[in-house]
């Protein structure tokens, strides 16, 4: 699908857009070198010009494109707020710690009934959810049943060493179950049962509410977009992915509400991609990020586009955030919830191909799409047209799930 130059409209030639990437413990220059392949992908198919270059200033991680688009010039610096250390730090736990993270976890989850209302959303990233609880629990037990079988060898020489058999064989046990617990975690770069259980863990350590170094971060964040709503640019873009949606949230309520977005500024716009809001604002002490929910739907100094879509499992696809965290306003405008539409935006064969390589999929809104429709991550990040141009008029789609679902509703701690 090429580009018609008849339905473009430039009202942008400069942008800024500040990336806000999920719980991720990789360099971002992961992200720098995605935007670069998928975004010359997307340009030879969909008729335009896009190039990367290292970004002109200091500071914060990113890149300077270029992009051509039948003829309308834009120029848009992308940098990435990076929370990676943060992640990293949750991370760092002991095999036993991670097992103490999953007993919490599932309690908060199932003895709040969060998780049982989470699947009458979508049962994709429910089951996502319960996948590493699973996963960690199998691997005990194998490593409790191998550590019993060396017991049971040692059992066998009981009748030449008496009690010190059984005393070898109580520390063969042990030995062998850690030393088989501590091979699964050295795989976990394959099996993920480690680093969901992190992700997890981490909202639901303090039941919804941010940890005090989280919250710092966002605060210098929001300054960081404070200063860009200043710059001579004409469109300020936070794209927030994955569990990087919520944290936008607060961050531009924070903004809104301190007075830092200028009335005659930029054009502010959020695109939140494959979010998992519900995940977070369900839980018992969520009470902020409900309240920056419901402030952040009802204001007119900002656009709001949500994409999910339901290929993606790790998503709470076609979920409108507000409205099923039961804090919708009578005076909601956002977001505007739409689907990407894998199974229509991909061929057949693309499609076949990364159909069951679940966590790929939930990095499909930041890739190429080999038969696009009327989402290109490229256009709308590096694009002549602004977000709130760009889907003016479109409708969310009629699928959405937009009724209050959540338990928990209060936004006052």
């Amino acid at each position: 699908m090429g580009i018609d130059q008849a339905e473009t409209s430039q009202d942008v030639r400069s942008r800024r857009v500040f990336y806000i990437p999920g719980y991720d413990p990789i360099h971002p220059r992961r992200y720098r070198e995605l935007y670069r392949k998928e975004g010359a992908a997307q340009a030879a198919i969909s008729g335009y010009e896009i190039a990367l270059n290292p970004k002109r200033t200091g500071g914060l991680y990113g890149w300077h494109v270029a992009c051509d688009t039948a003829g309308q010039r834009v120029t848009t610096d992308v940098e990435v707020l990076v929370w990676s250390d943060i992640v990293r730090d949750s991370m760092s736990t002991s095999i036993l710690a991670t097992y103490g993270q999953l007993v919490r976890t599932a309690w908060e989850y199932m003895a709040t009934g969060a998780l049982f209302r989470l699947m009458r959303l979508r049962k994709g990233p429910v089951i996502a959810a319960l996948y590493p609880i699973g996963m960690l629990l199998l691997q005990l037990v194998m490593a409790l049943l191998a550590g019993w079988a060396v017991f049971a060898l040692f059992g066998l020489l009981s009748l030449w060493l008496g009690i010190g058999a059984t005393v070898l064989g109580l520390a063969a046990w042990i030995g062998t179950a850690l030393g088989l617990l501590r091979w699964f975690k050295e795989k976990d770069g394959k099996l993920f049962a480690y680093y969901l259980m992190h992700d997890y863990a981490f909202s639901a350590r303090f039941r919804g509410a941010n940890p005090p170094e989280l919250e710092a971060r966002m605060g210098e964040f929001a300054t960081i977009i404070a200063g860009a709503l200043r710059d001579d640019v004409d469109e300020v873009l936070v794209v927030g992915h994955s569990s990087g949606a919520h944290l936008a949230v607060s961050i531009l309520a924070d903004l809104i509400r301190d007075g830092r977005v200028p009335a005659n500024g930029p054009k502010l716009a959020f695109l939140s991609l494959g979010q998992v809001v519900p995940m977070v604002s369900f839980l018992r002490d969520a009470h902020r990020l409900r309240a920056d929910l419901r402030f952040l739907s009802a204001r007119e100094d900002v656009t709001w586009v949500d994409v999910t879509a339901p290929g993606d499992g790790c998503a709470f696809a076609l979920c409108d955030p507000v409205s099923v965290s039961g804090v919708a306003p009578e005076d909601k405008r956002w977001p505007l919830v739409f689907s990407a539409q894998f199974t229509r935006s991909l061929s057949p064969e693309r499609w076949k191909q990364l159909r069951w390589k679940f966590f790929r999929l939930h990095f499909q809104y930041l890739c190429a799409f080999d038969r696009p429709l009327d989402y290109d991550y490229f256009q709308i990040t590096a694009g002549p047209i602004s977000l709130g141009a760009r889907f003016a008029g479109r409708p969310p789609s009629a699928s959405r799930i937009d009724v209050a679902v959540s338990k928990y509703t209060s936004i006052a701690a």
